[in-house]
């Protein structure tokens, strides 16, 4: 059996030029970036060269991009450093989020005692840029405003230039949850005024384990991680060498072919909701994720039916999907994402579905998802009638 995966939001396949890179340089380059001599140093000038490519990318300095193991750890060290460090005494954020900043933001709260104020979206997940300006005016406090570029199951994305302006005006710091949007859109932080940016290199074709922080130097932050002084004295301990040379490789191939990736995963996004639109009756899309203005690599449905073993069912036809967050996925209950664009009547009797792509998906992936559920569908359909007559 072929098997298709439809879950990219989750992570990507490894590109062969990524693993064909690191392969290389686990060959070749063992030395630790730290060391003196000549391996140390040949693995330093790797590490410099991707931070630099990196820093071109996002038009800022390389001095402020900070190797990490993911975007977990980057929203976590710059959520509790701007706490411990810096003297936030108030967050500002939305129940959007990603779980590894909505819990930090908690913990920040718990230990703390930070206030955190919520910004409800709308019914479509949209945030209403209006009420962080209220909210801001609203205090003197030293504030961090922390919203997600692209949700990561919805596609909604926020106009971060306009959040950066707001936060830039009311003295506030504001850090952008990037993970969904890095390498897959054009970002020019010397245009934003974002202080703190996040990636991993998973989420565009690259190895997991290894992602960035930007850090704006003119926020002082300070590291969490401490030991040695590697990066900058941001994150202490040796870094992954050929991770960060896999990084530099995804990143590289993805803004090579950017408009020809998009390109294709536009049409393959288009062709799913017209698909699914004709061919399952009641079907939904949540958010913004079927409208242009979405994340292009999202799709967010709502089955017209319950079925929560719906996930499993797709996978024994050899179809890889998610039903929301994979940081959610094992969740007993629906996600805070779902809780605030669904109504209870439909987290009650429908099933939302998150549909990923990539630049390898096809429209026969899409033919064979659509042609599953329709056969799911009608085996619900004949269980509910023999259930009926019994």
């Amino acid at each position: 059996m072929d098997k298709i995966y439809l879950d990219n939001a989750a992570t990507t396949p490894l590109s062969e030029e990524v693993i064909d890179a690191m392969v290389g340089i686990m060959k070749t380059n063992f030395g630790n970036p730290s060391s003196t001599h000549s391996f140390g140093q040949e693995a330093k000038i790797l590490l410099e060269n991707v931070r630099r490519q990196i820093a071109d990318y996002l038009h800022v300095t390389p001095a402020e991009i900070i190797f990490t193991s993911c975007g977990t750890e980057s929203n976590n060290m710059i959520i509790k450093s701007c706490v411990e460090h810096l003297g936030i005494e108030r967050i500002i954020s939305s129940p959007l989020e990603h779980k590894c900043v909505s819990e930090s933001i908690l913990e920040m709260k718990n230990r703390k005692g930070v206030e955190v104020n919520y910004i409800r979206p709308d019914e479509k997940g949209d945030i209403d840029l209006s009420k962080l300006e209220e909210l801001l005016k609203a205090s003197d406090k030293k504030t961090l405003v922390s919203l997600m570029h692209a949700n990561n199951e919805i596609g909604n994305i926020m106009d971060i230039k306009k959040a950066a302006e707001i936060c830039k005006a009311h003295n506030a710091l504001f850090h952008s949850d990037t993970v969904q949007t890095m390498a897959h859109m054009d970002l020019d932080f010397s245009d934003v005024a974002v202080d703190f940016a996040s990636c991993s290199a998973h989420k565009f074709h690259g190895p997991k384990g290894v992602g960035f922080a930007f850090i704006r130097k003119s926020t002082g932050l300070k590291g969490i991680i401490t030991g040695g002084p590697q990066e900058r004295s941001l994150r202490a301990g040796t870094e992954n060498v050929a991770g960060i040379a896999g990084l530099g490789k995804a990143l590289e191939l993805s803004l090579d072919n950017m408009e020809v990736y998009a390109g294709h995963i536009q049409e393959i996004k288009d062709y799913a909701i017209e698909r699914l639109s004709m061919d399952i009756p009641g079907i939904k899309f949540n958010g913004r994720s079927a409208q242009k203005n979405s994340l292009y690599t999202v799709l967010s449905a709502l089955l017209p039916y319950k079925n929560p073993l719906i996930g499993l069912q797709l996978d024994m036809k050899g179809i890889a999907i998610s039903q929301g967050s994979a940081c959610s996925s094992g969740a007993s209950k629906p996600s805070m994402v779902m809780m605030m664009v669904l109504s209870e009547d439909e987290m009650d009797s429908c099933t939302p579905l998150r549909i990923s792509f990539s630049h390898l998906t096809t429209k026969e992936d899409i033919d064979a998802l659509v042609n599953a559920l329709k056969e799911i569908s009608d085996d619900l359909v004949i269980e509910k009638t023999n259930a009926e007559h019994r």
